[in-house]
């Protein structure tokens, strides 16, 4: 019975794989057919719809790594299901990639290599094409082992790898790739930051108050309404940008109308919902649920407006070089490319992503909605604050950075505070331990303001009388290192962005050699 059920298993795992595979290749196929019969035929026809193949298995990828980071809290957090998930991100980014992707997208990547020393046409292309699949490969691979990493560095690893194996070391902006580098730290510290500083006020006003809903009634409605403000600046200065060129000021003051409408809706809502929630820190919870859908959503947009580009660009380059026969650093998209991209994403999303949906969401660290919620501000904020201030970012180091964040706040947070307390009853027990357990009941108890005026109170005792010493009032202030984040996974994440661009940009040479060899007469 058991090898029978073991047997069935294996074959439903292998029926499961076979059906992604499929599909996937059909897509592919798909691309195929229809470049086919846009081209004239002719090495160059050849090329391009290697180029739309490449470009079709590129976006795959693509969901099935980045858009974990918009959607995995959410669903880590049970915010919504898996399958809803899918269903919102994979909406919202073909929303977002053919509603805001815009007309024209560079396809020299940040300006990471100088197309003017790539020697002719066909040169271009054979670097483009290289690149597009060095990315996606990589990318393919990151997923396989679960690592999300970045998309954008993948394809700027691979376009200054096949740039440097076209036309030498000369041809790259080091500069630039020195902010890339910068960004590895940058990304996942700001993130990070901004993540535990909002789940430390949620803590602080009102998950450790005596009563939680009436603190919940306070202070929802205005980190919901912050929330608001940010995602509505998000988008008009990422999102939307294609469609309506909004400057800074102008999409702070946007912000600020839909935070306050957001906030006078908010209010009454939240007063309505605690009305029928019990007192406890886990109530509150609940009260994350509808912003986090939306902020799943309007990450999944903007996500799909900007990242679109890692996908399409480099195709749409090659498009442009081959239909005008020229090299053009900045190339318009056609819809054709542009749907590609939006397919391949929603279709490598619902194909691949729920593994890397649920790293994010759940193999790092333990999320509820409380944290999710503050992953996703932290994921809208930096991208502000690093846009203005000319910082390169990534979405995916913002994300994940966020949850390993929050984590690690929560162990900080957890310190050796019920060891310290256990050591206290321990170290007291001969003394007066009734009186000793008596307080530490009362500590527990309390909100913050009130353990706070009870260590005062200790304090200002004479020695004699206290019941605690010194080194003990000043442990109860402290928390216990308690490991709440997975440090092996934590290990492979960082490996895993910080060879993601010279990997890439390795494969990107190899590839370029070998088609080089190919077609040269």
């Amino acid at each position: 019975m058991l090898r029978t059920e073991n047997l069935e298993r294996a074959v439903q795992r292998n029926r499961d794989e076979l059906f992604r595979f499929g599909t996937a290749l059909i897509f592919i196929v798909g691309i195929m057919l229809f470049t086919i019969v846009r081209t004239d035929g002719g090495i160059d026809g050849i090329l391009l719809v290697a180029a739309a193949m490449i470009g079709g298995y590129m976006a795959m990828n693509i969901g099935a790594n980045d858009v974990a980071n918009n959607v995995g809290p959410a669903v880590g957090s049970h915010a919504i299901t898996l399958t809803g998930a899918i269903v919102i991100a994979a909406f919202f980014e073909a929303g977002g990639a053919l509603v805001a992707g815009g007309d024209v997208v560079g396809t020299i990547k940040s300006g990471i290599i100088d197309p003017d020393l790539v020697a002719d046409r066909d040169t271009f292309v054979w670097l483009m094409i290289a690149a597009l699949l060095a990315a996606a490969v990589w990318l393919n691979f990151a997923t396989v082992v679960g690592a999300p990493v970045s998309t954008t560095h993948s394809i700027v690893g691979g376009v200054l790898g096949a740039g440097i194996a076209a036309a030498g070391w000369d041809i790259a902006d080091w500069s630039v790739v020195g902010q890339i580098a910068a960004s590895w730290v940058i990304s996942p510290v700001m993130g990070g930051l901004i993540a535990a500083g909002f789940l430390y006020v949620i803590k602080r006003k009102i998950t450790y108050q005596r009563d939680v809903l009436a603190a919940a009634n306070r202070v929802v409605p205005v980190l919901v309404a912050v929330m608001a403000w940010a995602f509505a600046t998000y988008l008009m200065l990422k999102g939307l940008k294609k469609i309506v060129a909004i400057s800074f000021p102008g999409a702070l003051l946007i912000g600020l109308v839909v935070a306050g409408a957001v906030y006078v809706i908010m209010r009454p809502y939240i007063r309505r919902s605690t009305a029928q929630l019990e007192n406890h820190k886990s109530s509150v919870n609940d009260l994350f649920t509808v912003p986090l859908i939306f902020a799943a959503a309007l990450l999944s947009f903007a996500h799909g407006a900007n990242d679109v580009a890692n996908a399409v660009g480099p195709l749409a380059g090659i498009n442009e070089a081959i239909t005008q026969g020229g090299i053009s650093t900045k190339a318009g998209i056609p819809i054709w490319v542009m749907a590609v991209g939006a397919v391949g994403i929603s279709l490598g999303l619902a194909l691949y992503g729920p593994k890397l949906i649920r790293t994010v969401g759940s193999e790092i660290t333990e999320l509820d909605k409380m944290r999710a919620f503050c992953i996703a501000m932290a994921a809208a904020i930096t991208v502000i604050i690093a846009s203005q201030l000319g910082l390169p970012v990534s979405s995916t180091h913002i994300a994940v950075g966020g949850v390993f964040g929050v984590g690690f706040l929560r162990e900080y947070i957890k310190s050796s505070y019920a060891r310290m307390l256990d050591d206290i009853r321990l170290h007291h027990a001969e003394k007066d331990p009734e009186a000793i357990a008596s307080f530490l009941d009362r500590f527990e108890a309390a909100d913050v303001a009130a353990k706070g005026e009870m260590l005062r109170q200790m304090k200002a005792q004479s020695a004699s009388d206290r019941l605690l010493g010194k080194q003990e009032r000043r442990g109860l202030g402290r928390v216990h290192r308690v490991e709440l984040v997975k440090r092996t996974l934590l290990l492979r994440i960082a490996a895993a962005w910080i060879i993601t661009v010279p990997i890439a940009a390795v494969l990107a040479a190899v590839f370029f050699f070998m088609l080089r060899g190919m077609l040269l007469p």
